[in-house]
């Protein structure tokens, strides 16, 4: 991926070209649901939603991926890698094994015990005037896998939100699944992915057509209402029709504790992204409960007692996540598959 220098000859904002009127939406059948798989950003952490999605793969014999049950999906960041890698035919397992083997290239290990701590805080450091990370082994990574495809190459319906920062505003990378949407259906999976999932302070911005692309996680790490408004605007479906699982990567709780309330200032407060993440994600889901009854959703997330794993902590990723997704499709499949694989969903062809 180049990255261009800022240009004179600039394009347009993407909200110029909002709709001035109402969307006109397509035709659904009136008997069938309309599922949503809806993925959290988290970093290295997507190890459990990929291994999640893995686990419940194992129980549909016959259907190449996971996505094949799903209407559309919504990803945000490494949420965002794993929708598009899915949307590409790559089964659930092989995205599992991908992050696991090949993490620790993305983000290399600082090792263990005292020297390992010591390594991880002068990255800490290092991370308040610089980026942690290049993209090299990233971007090897996705083209090896999604290769030249496209969006208007994908099996399944996407929304992928990102950040743009030339302008300042959201962005969101859609499939050619409405007419209205044909302005990202030749944009490379490669791109948005990137796009997605370049995390301020680990990843530089991409800068490509004249935007400056930035983690969709800035305003949207959980992505579960971009695909439900997507959803009930693109499509004739009543909210009792909607099915979501939402797929979270580990958040802590955000509490205000000590200096922050003593002292306060930039330094205290530096952390305070944390917050915002954490609150928009149970946001997002109050608003879908609220809209299609919480008897519509499933939120399955990193158990709180499992001890916190940094987004860039591939040792511990791989070490515990694996096992946990692997308990928690044990306390979910029940009522996932009552609610989600009984039948493939119909396939999904781009509006050209």
């Amino acid at each position: 991926m180049q990255r261009s220098k800022r240009s004179t000859d600039r394009p347009e904002p993407r909200s110029a070209g909002t709709l001035a009127t109402r969307r006109v939406p397509l035709p659904w059948p009136t008997d069938r649901d309309f599922r949503i798989l809806s993925i959290d950003g988290g970093g290295i952490r997507g190890i459990f939603p990929a291994a999640f999605l893995a686990g419940l793969e194992a129980r549909c014999p016959g259907v190449p991926s996971i996505a094949g049950y799903f209407d559309l999906i919504a990803g945000t960041s490494t949420g965002g890698i794993i929708a598009l890698g899915l949307a590409a035919n790559l089964s659930a397992a092989a995205l599992r094994d991908l992050y696991v083997r090949e993490g620790r290239d993305i983000f290399p290990p600082s090792g263990p015990g005292a020297i390992g701590r010591a390594i991880r805080k002068i990255k800490a450091w290092r991370r308040l005037w610089r980026y942690s990370y290049d993209q090299e082994a990233l971007t090897r990574i996705l083209r090896e896998r999604l290769g030249d495809r496209k969006l208007a190459d994908a099996h399944s319906r996407l929304c992928i939100p990102s950040f743009d920062g030339e302008y300042g505003e959201v962005y969101i990378f859609k499939t050619p699944h409405h007419p209205d949407f044909t302005k990202d259906r030749h944009e490379t999976m490669v791109k948005v992915a990137l796009a997605t999932s370049a995390a301020p302070t680990f990843f530089r911005p991409i800068q490509d057509g004249g935007y400056t692309f930035i983690d969709g996680g800035i305003w949207a790490n959980n992505p579960v209402m971009i695909g439900l408004t997507e959803a009930l605007t693109s499509f004739k479906i009543t909210r009792e029709q909607i099915r979501i699982l939402s797929i979270g990567c580990g958040q802590e709780p955000y509490t205000v504790t000590g200096k922050k309330i003593t002292r306060g200032g930039m330094w205290h407060w530096r952390d305070l992204i944390n917050a915002a993440m954490r609150l928009q994600s149970q946001n997002s889901l109050g608003q879908a409960r609220l809209l299609i009854g919480p008897e519509h959703m499933i939120r399955v997330d990193v158990p709180k007692d499992l001890t916190p794993i940094e987004l860039d902590d591939w040792q511990s990723a791989a070490k515990q996540l694996p096992d946990a997704a692997a308990e928690a499709v044990e306390a979910a499949r029940d009522n996932i598959a009552e609610m989600f694989l009984k039948a493939p969903a119909d396939p999904y062809s781009p509006i050209m």
